[in-house]
């Protein structure tokens, strides 16, 4: 093999290594897919069943259930690979409250991210809207999931999914 060929596929493989690297170091910042189903599951359960006081507490005001979509983005620590290592989930939201012969597409809906603290009792955190809304997102969210705070839900599945619950409520009543 001469040289110039030598190079060329020493060249190949460190571009092919530094590719593989950027891509694992890449994935291990992002929970993976079943890590996102999990804290998609808890954030809903959470939201959905805080009590009205709590809904209160954080900035929404009703008597009526609430039905939620949400769609996780990050979490602290980064790292973490399994429910039990998550201290807080940063996800995007979006609830709607059920009232007397209303349909999702008219009913009282809050949307926007959050952060989670995933503890007993668990802590739910909303910036407040209006003026100074971007800065009080960035100050509750860590600047590394900035982009993804600001960002509308990646697949409408969980939203499709709350439409669904919410149907069934209202049906029920």
């Amino acid at each position: 093999m001469t040289r110039t060929r030598r190079g060329l596929v020493a060249a190949i493989v460190t571009l092919a290594s530094l590719t593989l690297a950027g891509v694992m170091f890449f994935a291990a910042r992002q929970p993976s897919s079943q890590l996102n189903e999990e804290l998609a599951a808890q954030v809903t359960l959470i939201l959905e069943q805080a009590s009205p006081d709590e809904h209160h507490a954080h900035g929404h005001s009703f008597d009526s259930r609430v039905v939620c979509a949400v769609e996780p983005f990050g979490t602290e620590p980064a790292d973490a690979t399994s429910l039990v290592e998550v201290r807080w989930v940063y996800a995007r939201h979006m609830c709607a409250v059920t009232g007397a012969g209303t349909d999702w597409a008219s009913s009282v809906r809050a949307s926007g991210p959050i952060a989670v603290k995933v503890d007993i009792p668990p802590q739910i955190r909303v910036p407040e809207p209006g003026e100074g809304y971007p800065d009080r997102v960035r100050r509750l969210i860590p600047a590394r999931y900035h982009e993804q705070a600001f960002a509308e839900f990646e697949s409408e599945d969980a939203i499709d999914a709350a439409r669904e619950r919410f149907a069934q409520i209202i049906s029920a009543k």
